[in-house]
């Protein structure tokens, strides 16, 4: 095992300043060499504290924007255009990435695609989808699937 402090969020490992424990193969091939994380020294300690520090003046700033971002999203509905055939059917399906586009057309904010949770959209209709926008605040939007015209 190899032990690593994260520069950037992670999914599934940590957000930066984390120091996690990982298989060498993957901190070696991956991680390091991608920039993700450096390898954990001594003297890294306090790199990651100055690291946690930088986060945690970000994360005192933007809770209320994130409040405010998360009650201006859940009071509009967002409308998703999609090809669709017969039924409503749609050909392939509404990913993360087309509904924070929507949601930036839309003129709601700008989320981070990689923070949307979908059920799984195959017909028009309206859908629920979960947004992270920062620790302890989840939006409910409310997603317009409607036929592209």
């Amino acid at each position: 095992m190899a032990k690593v402090i994260l520069t950037h969020e992670v999914r599934g490992l940590g957000s930066a300043g984390d120091v996690v424990e990982v298989k060498n193969g993957y901190a070696r091939n991956f991680l390091v060499p991608k920039g993700y994380a450096v390898n954990w020294t001594r003297g890294g300690a306090a790199q990651v504290a100055q690291l946690q520090k930088a986060r945690d003046a970000r994360a005192l700033a933007s809770v209320e924007d994130a409040q405010a971002l998360k009650a201006t999203l859940e009071s509009n509905k967002v409308r998703l255009h999609s090809k669709a055939g017969v039924g409503g059917r749609l050909f392939g399906s509404i990913k993360p990435a087309a509904v924070a586009a929507a949601v930036s057309e839309a003129g709601l904010g700008e989320v981070d695609k990689r923070k949307i949770s979908l059920p799984s959209i195959k017909t028009t209709g309206e859908y629920q989808a979960t947004i992270h926008l920062h620790e302890g605040v989840d939006a409910q939007v409310t997603l317009q699937v409607i036929t592209q015209r």
